[in-house]
């Protein structure tokens, strides 16, 4: 094991391979408050990547409802019990991660595998609340919520430190210097599954008629061209923006990802604590009992909902948050000029523009002018 630093968990912790950051590092960030679980996201990645023999269980994009859904089924609730839970001091890390804990036992990943029916059920505990009934008359105001429940949109994270990589014993899964995407070598891969065991997250999947595993790719061909990938473009919500993650001495406030993710901090990974630094992050849904939230994306949650909820009178942050979803390139610049936000591509082009503030018009019921009424009478 190597002495590497995760910067997520703040601390040095044990990986198999020395740190190799790429030149750049494919991220996103989800805004969990706009996910409405249409699973058009899902599908659409289902009909581009995972339509053939094999794949009819795989979601590499899926959606699921927490706090009681999961897809696989309880694979993070498994994995937490395994590891012990963990425990933060403020934000430092002190538990054990995935790769300390199978240290204990001289392996290189604690992992498991799911039994092929935990894959069956992927949208087990839909829309299921927490926290009790809804009664008759029942009006909330106040937040967080007595009762709830949110939408969790999931993808392999690309993680820095890759548990899929540290697990697999013929080094078929790799990770690319160039981008950070990580994929799995299909004519290397034997089908033995380390790689599904391992990963926490679960993102790896096994193909029995091809015997190997497979999983998402970044829709690599779109995002070698600087477009957004298919689950980000189609997203109806518009929850979603893509682009490349600094380290965090190297922030740059102008790139979209550096803004959320280093310099407001309102974007978070989820279970940090496992220690493979993923680099999906998530804005964590404002209605939700801190708590829960802690656990999942650990302890910047209740800074990050503070300065989520203060968006309307911070315009930078307002004029990013109209961008997400907003053109099919990759917006690696962003900035806001007179309530104008605007997104420019990597060669300094206009890939998106947006108002901050949608103009309100007003008209009178009765038109002077042309001795009408607007009012509808039918």
């Amino acid at each position: 094991m190597e002495d590497v630093f995760n910067w997520q968990i703040n601390r040095n912790m044990k990986y198999p391979y020395p740190a190799a950051m790429p030149e750049k590092q494919f991220a996103a960030v989800f805004d969990i408050n706009k996910c409405i679980g249409c699973q058009t996201c899902s599908i659409t990645c289902k009909t581009t990547w995972t339509a053939g023999r094999g794949q009819e269980y795989m979601f590499w994009n899926n959606v699921e409802s927490k706090p009681y859904g999961g897809y696989p089924l309880y694979w993070d609730s498994k994995l937490l019990e395994k590891i012990g839970g963990g425990k933060w001091n403020n934000n430092t890390y002190e538990g054990k991660t995935i790769f300390e804990k199978a240290a204990e036992e001289n392996k290189s990943v604690e992992g498991f595998l799911p039994a092929l029916e935990d894959w069956s059920y992927p949208n087990m505990g839909e829309d299921e609340i927490s926290g009790g009934d809804v009664k008759q008359g029942m009006h909330i105001e106040s937040l967080p919520h007595p009762i709830w429940f949110f939408y969790l949109p999931r993808i392999c994270n690309h993680c820095s430190y890759p548990a899929c990589v540290a697990a697999c014993p013929r080094q078929s899964v790799y990770k690319r210097p160039e981008d950070g995407i990580v994929l799995i070598d299909q004519s290397r891969c034997q089908g033995y599954r380390q790689c599904v065991s391992g990963c926490p997250y679960k993102k790896p999947m096994y193909n029995a008629t091809t015997n190997r595993s497979e999983k998402c790719v970044a829709c690599y061909p779109k995002t070698e061209v600087s477009l957004h990938t298919q689950c980000m473009e189609h997203c109806i919500g518009k929850i979603r923006t893509q682009g490349w993650l600094s380290q965090p001495d190297k922030a740059d406030p102008s790139n979209p990802i550096d803004y959320l993710v280093h310099i407001k901090k309102i974007a978070l990974p989820l279970y940090p604590q496992f220690g493979t630094q993923p680099n999906i992050y998530y804005i964590p849904p404002i209605h939700v009992p801190s708590p829960y939230l802690v656990q999942m994306f650990g302890t910047g949650v209740d800074a990050a909902i503070k300065a989520y909820k203060a968006a309307p009178s911070d315009t930078t942050l307002k004029g990013l948050l109209v961008l997400f979803g907003s053109c099919a390139e990759l917006m690696t610049k962003f900035e806001v000029k007179n309530d104008i936000a605007i997104g420019y591509n990597s060669k300094g082009d206009v890939v998106a523009q947006a108002p901050i503030v949608e103009p309100n018009v007003i008209r009178e019921h009765y038109d002077k002018a042309r001795d009408v009424y607007r009012l509808d009478v039918t």
